[in-house]
């Protein structure tokens, strides 16, 4: 009801903001620790101590999980929480604030304040006894975020956009790399940041390969986020619809083939219904495989070996994800370490590690979450060197 999402997805991320903050919980005793590094006349040794209260900034694809992901660290870590959610999604916030009353945590702990970037979020970015910012969101907004929080020297981790590839080459397992390519694209409504919304695909199954691809795209059943059968909702706002609508006329202009979708769907009633879409025929310098659309929108571009994949994969200014399907474990493994992402998945779509680092490269962010890169954010590393009282010390004017 918050943001359109079919509940089949909604339940996962419900389990998974529950397991995001069990993983947090147990790991916050270890939180403070830091390294003992001995020398001969020195003992050095390294703790961590809270930073103090934190901002987090979540946005409106999937409110929930994504704000349990932020603020579990930040409260395992020692710190106090001033949470603004988008303006788009305020429901399952005020949920989450809710149950952590509920569950015990002290009054100011952990804050929930409903708002506009432009005033609640400019508000938080810019108050001093804020010592860090948590943002996920838009690159446009995140460069924004930076520059409010420069003058009081904020620590800042921004997750930003993607246009991410999924790389399959014609030894790929077929069905299982074309399961993940429309899972990776239409689940969460195309809602994600690390969507595969550009399939690059080798020339020797780019026909076959799209040939399925229709077929499954055009069989993917669009309703009521509530409908148990639902695969594809409604996008979060008119705005947005009008927005990814824009692609669709782009996609015209530019001279791409509409495979499947492109129109919004007119007969389930009030909504931001948008058949799920497929471009082909597209090139890497084309607005649909350039820009963040941020809907169930995919644009398939052709390639012919492995060192175009990886140039027209790194052709674009973010960074975020990379997905290869590929049966050569040596090209998987070249294929990994060719990327400019933070992230690469071979054979396998977005499986996530909790205790694994995730963020991007280039403009999709800044900082890592998870495991013990999210208490490097949310805490301040100390070192303290103790002497044996034996090195000799330098002697100056006597």
């Amino acid at each position: 009801m918050d943001c359109g999402q079919p509940i089949r997805f909604m339940r996962a991320a419900a389990a998974r903001g529950a397991e995001n903050f069990r993983f947090f919980a147990d790991k916050a005793p270890e939180a403070g620790n830091g390294l003992s590094l001995h020398q001969d006349e020195h003992l050095n040794y390294t703790k961590r101590t809270p930073i103090g209260p934190v901002g987090v900034i979540t946005p409106w694809n999937t409110p929930f999980m994504l704000s349990t992901w932020k603020i579990a660290p930040a409260l395992a870590a020692g710190c106090t929480v001033v949470h603004k959610p988008a303006e788009f999604s305020p429901l399952s916030a005020m949920i989450l604030a809710q149950i952590s009353r509920e569950a015990g945590l002290p009054d100011g702990v952990w804050n929930t304040v409903n708002g506009f970037g432009e005033s609640a979020g400019k508000a938080l970015t810019e108050h001093p006894a804020i010592r860090a910012i948590g943002f996920v969101g838009e690159t446009v907004t995140g460069t924004l975020i930076m520059r409010q929080a420069s003058a009081t020297l904020k620590r800042i981790h921004v997750e930003l956009g993607g246009k991410n590839p999924v790389i399959v080459f014609d030894d790929a397992d077929f069905e299982r790399a074309l399961d993940a390519v429309v899972f990776m694209i239409y689940s969460l409504n195309g809602q994600r940041c690390t969507s595969s919304s550009r399939l690059l695909v080798q020339d020797g199954i780019a026909e076959r390969f799209l040939a399925a691809l229709e077929q499954r795209v055009n069989s993917i059943k669009v309703g009521h986020p509530l409908d148990p059968a639902t695969e594809l909702g409604p996008l979060i706002h008119p705005s947005h619809l009008e927005k990814v609508m824009s692609y669709v006329d782009a996609a015209r202009e530019e001279n791409t083939i509409t495979v499947a979708g492109g129109v919004p769907v007119d007969d389930l009633g009030p909504g931001n219904y948008l058949r799920p879409t497929l471009f082909s025929n597209a090139t890497n310098r084309m607005k649909v495989a350039r820009e963040e659309i941020f809907g169930p929108v995919l644009t398939a571009v052709p390639f012919a070996t492995e060192e175009e994949a990886v140039a027209l994969a790194n052709d674009t200014p973010y960074g975020l994800a990379g997905y290869v399907w590929t049966a050569d474990s040596g090209r998987g493994i070249r294929m990994a370490e060719n990327l400019e992402t933070g992230m690469v998945w071979v054979n396998s779509e977005n499986n996530r590690n909790l205790p694994s680092p995730f963020g991007g490269m280039k403009q999709s962010g800044i900082g890592r979450d998870g495991g013990d890169y999210s208490f490097d954010f949310y805490m301040e590393t100390k070192n303290i060197c103790i002497a044996h009282g034996t090195h000799k010390i330098p002697v100056l004017g006597r």
